[in-house]
């Protein structure tokens, strides 16, 4: 299942250059995966406050390919590309139209209340599209 979602770049999202501020594309890749896991019938709040379990990134790749400017419209699209017992790993892409701007692969962990790592909850594993 492929994720997209649709933002506009705002002046706050610029450097003095007037071009998006590299970790910016962060914040956008993650609201997309916020969203990518709401589509997926995934509810992150409900998933703590019933087993304790949160995500974190736990490793990422990205490439910044070309600037975005203020007032684009941007299209973060995000795909998983698998997950095991522990982790899921997503690539994500920012576009503006058909240009690639920005290419990531993060790798998610779960974690329990007290922040060590554990297996993915069994109904989140279940909900994950095949990858």
């Amino acid at each position: 299942m492929s994720h997209h979602l649709t933002l506009r770049v705002y002046y706050e999202d610029t450097d003095l250059a007037g071009i998006v501020y590299y970790a910016n594309y962060l914040k956008y890749i993650e609201r997309g995966r916020s969203e990518w896991m709401r589509a997926t019938g995934i509810d992150q709040m409900r998933m703590k406050e019933t087993s304790g379990h949160v995500f974190a990134v736990r490793h990422i790749e990205a490439d910044y390919l070309r600037p975005a400017r203020f007032d684009d419209l941007l299209t973060v699209v995000t795909d998983l590309s698998h997950a095991t017992a522990a982790r899921i790993v997503v690539d994500q892409q920012v576009l503006r139209g058909d240009e690639v701007l920005f290419s990531a692969r993060v790798t998610i962990v779960s974690l329990d209340g007290r922040g060590r790592p554990v297996r993915l909850p069994a109904a989140l594993s279940r909900a994950l599209p095949e990858g």
